[in-house]
């Protein structure tokens, strides 16, 4: 019988919660409060969000390793996204933790992203520690919320062990943990406390050889591939000479030219590292995230991280406009395929697929907003492409056509109920809950197709007047449910190259909703605005006032135009048709036409109502 033992100078937690629920803020606190960081030394805030557009947004959007230490004990710490679209970094994440501590609000309580993160620990087997976390909001209910996630637990199907969870109350801003919601503690003592006595020290066995399972990649200049992981069994040494299994089971030899290990939120050089520590190797160049790193002498494969399935795809060419290669560096079609096929080596939930007729490709991951931020990091990059509207991708079983289906949550307003209902509705929503705490909001679950909330959120922050809170989560696939329209206006037309002007764009104001201002380069098939009825039109915004060499009695109208919002990258995904793509640029995001020609697209229109009789 295998002798096990344990490595009790280490510990491995995860942070996981919903969006803004305060992960990042209390690994700040966690920093401040273990040392990490001397008295009076000047740090940013939500050290740990790194990424330019992790910060813009305030959001995490990639798992990431730091470590503190507490009376001897190293406790690694992996912050994690608290965003859905995100779910394959939570999952690569927790291949790496052995406890995980789940932050719920204690006003808003478990949402759709608790339920996503917590149903992923509960499946990984982690002893889990709850810290209800901003008990010093005026409308917090602790008690309640605590209700909220014991039934969270018992309807995810928690074992004995798991239900039976030990259950904190913290303000993570000013670095607080207690035992109680009116407990008298100052700082988080009691947090590293409860982490040393209830997370498990890592197991390993003795008599096992080195093994090392990749769960995250990175890359250097100087040291080339970086892998990050777990050591599960064995010593690691500097300059060993390991194998690679990859996922064929295929041994690649590889020699160990650094390692490193997380002290506070940097690397430092260690000549050792035993079972249970996270470590960065280098000196693999081909290496993918799932793979065992292993003795020569002894290899054995550990099981492989799996992720859930793509639910969305979006179809991506090279900018083929008549102002292609004016503002991006990288233009060409094998430049854009080679810089996407790197991002599916370092994120585990996204594919590429490249389609027969070869002139596209097909990107799928898990929903709009990850697929956004991929192609927002290649404009800042200097690519220039044009991405499509994207779709959600569905399955056949049994002949029978399904689609992905949503838990939708809405907290909003009482008087925007009507028309959020009868916009979800028009989607193919069904209402299957309603709450409302007497306060003035309701809160009201929807069970709705996936291809419904394309586009629709922007609809719901003008319905709800920006006050709306809209979250889900995938329920599963379920059959067909359905046409129904996505917008109900259509779209104004260039119908020439130029630049557009005061006075044409003046006389379009009218038709609708413009995108550009003047002296904006334009061509035909850029969308410049949306049409307030249903068709398409094709418009000159290059027209200049008509001149004669007759003197007016008074003087010519001076011009003013409205206020013309910047399109965000979101927004115009959210706005196009299926005939209609963005065109992505590091200086502009522009609509167009999937076809330019308007006589084109006229012919094909008409070919259309002839087909449809």
């Amino acid at each position: 019988m295998k002798q096990l033992k344990t490595n009790d100078h280490i510990r491995n937690i995860a942070i996981i919660a919903h969006v803004d629920h305060g992960k990042t803020t209390l690994v700040d606190a966690m920093f401040h409060f273990s040392g990490v960081f001397r008295e009076g030394q000047e740090v940013q805030s939500r050290i740990m969000d790194r990424m330019e557009l992790e910060r813009e947004r305030g959001i995490t959007i990639a798992a990431k390793n730091c470590s503190v230490s507490w009376q001897g004990v190293k406790i690694n710490i992996i912050d994690t996204p608290g965003h859905a679209d995100f779910g394959g970094e939570v999952e690569r994440a927790l291949s790496m933790a052995d406890g995980a501590i789940l932050l719920v609000d204690a006003a808003e309580g478990p949402l759709p992203q608790t339920r996503f993160v917590l149903k992923k620990t509960l499946e990984a087997g982690l002893k889990i520690i709850v810290v209800i976390n901003k008990i010093d909001r005026k409308d917090a209910r602790p008690l309640e919320v605590l209700n909220e996630i014991f039934d969270l637990f018992i309807d995810l199907g928690a074992d004995d062990n798991q239900v039976d969870f030990l259950c904190l109350y913290a303000v993570g801003r000013e670095g607080i943990v207690m035992d109680s919601p009116d407990g008298e503690a100052k700082d988080l003592k009691l947090l590293f406390d409860t982490i040393l006595a209830e997370v498990p020290a890592p197991v390993y066995d003795p008599g096992e050889p080195f093994q090392m399972l990749v769960s995250d990649l990175d890359y250097s200049d100087y040291l080339g591939r970086l892998a990050i992981g777990k050591i599960f069994h064995g010593h690691a040494y500097s300059n060993d000479t390991l194998v690679c299994i990859d996922e064929r089971g295929e041994h690649q030899r590889l020699k160990v030219t650094r390692l490193q290990g997380y002290e506070g939120v940097s690397l430092r050089d260690i000549d050792h590292a035993g079972p249970g520590d996270i470590v960065v190797l280098s000196g693999i160049d081909d290496v993918m995230i799932g793979d065992t790193i292993c003795t020569e002498e002894n290899s054995k494969a550990l099981k492989r991280i799996t992720v859930d399935e793509p639910t969305v795809s979006m179809r991506i060419t090279a900018n083929n406009s008549p102002l292609a290669g004016t503002e991006g560096t990288w233009v060409q079609s094998n430049r854009i395929y080679e810089r996407l096929r790197k991002e599916t080596l370092r994120n585990v939930s996204i594919r590429l697929e490249v389609p027969p007729e070869n002139d596209c490709f097909i990107l799928k991951g898990r929903g709009e907003l990850q697929l956004a931020i991929i192609i927002e990091t290649m404009r800042r990059e200097g690519f220039e492409l044009c991405v499509g509207r994207p779709e959600v991708i569905s399955v056949i079983r049994g002949g029978e056509l399904l689609e992905p289906i949503e838990h939708l949550y809405i907290d909003c307003d009482e008087e925007y109920l009507g028309v959020v209902t009868q916009k979800l509705s028009i989607r193919k929503g069904r209402m299957i809950n309603f709450a409302n705490h007497a306060a003035g909001r309701v809160r009201i679950e929807f069970n709705v197709p996936s291809r419904a909330l394309i586009g629709y959120r922007d609809e719901f922050l003008t319905d709800t007047k920006g006050s709306g809170i809209m979250s889900s989560y995938l329920l599963g696939f379920e059959p067909y449910r359905g046409e129904f329209p996505t917008r109900f206006t259509g779209s104004i037309v260039a119908d020439r190259r130029g630049v557009a002007v005061p006075y044409a764009l003046y006389n379009l104001e009218p038709r609708g909703r413009l995108f550009i201002t003047p002296g904006e380069q334009v061509y035909e098939g850029m969308i410049i605005g949306e049409h307030s009825k249903e068709n398409d039109i094709d418009v000159n915004p290059c027209k200049m006032k008509k001149l004669t060499n007759m003197r007016a009695a008074g003087r010519d109208d001076n011009i003013l135009l409205s206020p013309v919002t910047p399109l965000t990258l979101e927004k115009a995904l959210q706005f196009i048709r299926e005939d209609e793509m963005v065109e992505v640029t590091p200086k502009s995001i522009r609509l167009r036409k999937t076809e330019l020609s308007a006589g084109r697209r006229h012919d094909r229109s008409i070919a259309r109502k002839k087909a449809a009789g």
